[in-house]
């Protein structure tokens, strides 16, 4: 394309001095021999004009006074009636310019000269229109040149952008050349590379947070089939199993939740539904975990309460509390329920060392962690309290409590606060 650009222009330029330098060469050859010629004929006048007066006054008329009237390159015949004609000047050979001016008595001037004195001329004006001509040829190729690098290296940049698009590299350059076409595609890659950095981004952590929420469930389904297959009380078997695919539900409403807040994490699907149940079945869904820990997970607070939101999602933000405190916390864990103008409030704690002091502001980032865990739990919890319109937050970092926010709906029944086992 640079080569082209360059040919192109060069072209161009080689054409309009081809048909203004043409035209310029026929007009200054013409003038020049007209302005010779009118040269000629204004001395071949004065010199009969120097004749006829100096004739109507008797004088004597020489060579040198008719030397003095004409350019000495001039050659001069000067004929007069009854004399000798009078010679002024080398008479010039080859092809000559004359002109020829006659008096009132017979008096008759011939002046010449010798036209390579106009083909001198003509080739000083050649030699200037040409020297313009090849300085015209030689800024139009700098600037052909310069153009030519202005276009081709934005456009060799924007096909390495694109190939840099097309292995995986999404970072957008922001690079802008002057050129408001270039700029334009410029922009339409940046835009687009933005937008694969974006679904490039998505697929990460949809991935990242499907790993961390699907982990718990399927260690608590595992759990439960482990225990299924060391008893041998029918009873046991069928409890076992009932919560067991109440464990494959929640897991199917963990997927179908994370995609779903992967497609929009603004939709929500918020009911009416019933809070006691949905603490009931994460207490006993992790009461094994703690057993195993040493350790006890209890509720107190009001019961019957009714709130608005996602039934899965409000478990899975409970069951990544709990697992945080499995994780980071100590002691006792507590689940209470309490309300507070008009939301409900679910108040996770535990009698650990709760959160260090330089985390407590970040402790729902991505990636920000305690220990030596994801830190996705939290900052998935928060994103799922938020789609139904709930809020997480922490109130309080030693020991750590956590608090869930719902819109409260009405108070079902209630019943005196009472730690549950």
């Amino acid at each position: 394309m640079r080569r082209r650009l360059i040919n192109s222009t060069l072209a161009v330029v080689l054409v309009v001095i081809a048909v203004f330098g043409v035209s310029l060469v026929i007009v200054e050859t013409r003038t020049i021999s007209n302005s010779a010629q009118e040269s000629v004929d204004s001395e071949a006048l004065r010199l009969i004009s120097v004749v006829e007066s100096r004739l109507l006054e008797d004088e004597q008329i020489t060579t040198v006074l008719l030397s003095q009237q004409i350019d000495t390159k001039r050659y001069a015949l000067v004929e007069m009636p009854g004399r000798a004609p009078l010679e002024v000047g080398k008479r010039p050979t080859g092809r000559v310019i004359s002109s020829t001016a006659e008096g009132e008595h017979g008096e008759k001037v011939t002046v010449e000269e010798s036209s390579s004195e106009v083909t001198r001329e003509v080739g000083r004006t050649l030699m200037i229109i040409g020297a313009v001509a090849l300085l015209a040829i030689v800024s139009a190729v700098l600037l052909a040149v310069r153009q030519a690098n202005k276009l081709t290296s934005p456009l060799t940049d924007l096909a390495e952008t694109a190939e840099r698009l097309g292995s995986g590299d999404p970072r957008p350059r922001h690079r802008r050349y002057g050129v408001p076409e270039l700029d334009r595609v410029a922009d339409v890659l940046d835009a687009s590379a933005e937008r694969i950095a974006r679904m490039l981004t998505a697929e990460r952590r949809l991935a990242a947070d499907a790993s961390h929420q699907l982990r718990t469930p399927l260690t608590a389904l595992s759990m439960r089939i482990e225990e299924i297959s060391v008893t041998d009380d029918p009873d046991t078997v069928k409890e076992e199993a009932n919560i067991a695919l109440t464990q494959v539900e929640r897991l199917t409403d963990v997927v179908e939740r994370l995609l779903t807040n992967a497609r929009d994490p603004r939709t929500g699907s918020a009911v009416v539904f019933d809070l006691d149940e949905v603490v009931k079945q994460q207490i006993e869904e992790w009461r094994p975990a703690y057993r195993s820990a040493g350790r006890a997970i209890v509720r107190s607070g009001k019961q019957g309460l009714r709130a608005v939101g996602t039934p899965g999602a409000v478990a899975q933000v409970l069951a990544a509390l709990i697992e945080n405190s499995l994780m980071h916390g100590g002691g006792t864990v507590a689940l209470r329920t309490r309300v507070t103008g008009n939301q409900v409030v679910i108040e996770v704690t535990d009698e650990g060392p709760g959160v260090p002091p330089d985390l407590g502001a970040r402790i729902f980032e991505r990636t920000i962690s305690g220990r030596n865990s994801t830190g996705i739990g939290l900052a998935v919890a928060r994103d799922l309290a938020e789609a139904d319109g709930g809020r997480l937050e922490l109130l309080q970092q030693q020991p750590a409590v956590f608090a869930l926010f719902l819109s409260r709906v009405a108070l079902k029944r209630q019943e005196p606060e009472r730690p549950v086992r």
